[in-house]
């Protein structure tokens, strides 16, 4: 007489959504590849085999790499896995900055001191993360001066160099001038000031020789 055996499984209803991984009877590929509770490999196996060794954990499948093929499900409680996940998102969203490009226009003439007042203007917007377009607009006979538009340009870059460098060089498009200021990383800042500190080392030191 030959008997045979069936093992069933009950699972609970974990409803998720489409972003959400897939968790026990909602696998439906036929064979997977296997992380076990401990975070072990235990390669490609069946997806009965799969599910029986989550049920004999008493946790659950989850298919954590859906893409791959086959795709990699781990034993894990799923409460947990999910809130893990939903806090490294909202770490990660918290990271994220968003960059605003704000701008400010420029005279081919413009003075020193209206320079001054906009250079300080233009490193807040830096310094707060901001890139910053710089425009210059030529108005008639103005476009014979466009080597100077471009000397002015290069002066206020140097004036808000210690918080931003040149992205994008000073370019004419028609009667436009236009360049492109971003904010330094916290590893550039460090750079230039360590250069800015070695420069007025030196600057000193020739000061005494020639004293």
């Amino acid at each position: 007489m030959c008997c045979r055996f069936f093992l069933f499984y009950t699972w609970e209803d974990k409803t998720i959504s489409s972003k959400e991984a897939l968790v026990n009877e909602q696998i439906r590929a036929k064979e997977v590849r296997l992380i076990d509770a401990e975070g072990n490999q235990v390669g490609i196996v069946s997806i009965q085999e799969a599910m029986a060794a989550a049920h004999e954990a008493g946790l659950d499948l989850i298919n954590i790499s859906p893409n791959a093929a086959p795709p990699v499900c781990r034993i894990a409680d799923y409460g947990k896995y999910r809130y893990d996940q939903q806090k490294r998102q909202k770490e990660a969203k918290k990271k994220q900055s968003t960059v605003e490009v704000k701008e400010m226009r420029l005279g081919i003439f413009t003075e020193e001191h209206d320079l001054e007042t906009k250079a300080k203007l233009v490193s807040k917007f830096l310094e707060g993360g901001d890139k910053v377009k710089v425009s210059m607009r030529f108005r008639g006979r103005e476009m014979g001066y466009t080597a100077k538009g471009e000397e002015t340009m290069m002066v206020f870059a140097d004036m808000v160099s210690e918080f931003g460098k040149i992205e994008k060089k000073p370019v004419l498009e028609g009667r436009n001038m236009s360049m492109v200021i971003a904010p330094m990383t916290a590893k550039e800042k460090e750079k230039a000031a360590k250069a800015a500190k070695e420069a007025a080392k030196a600057a000193e030191s020739t000061a005494q020789v020639e004293q």
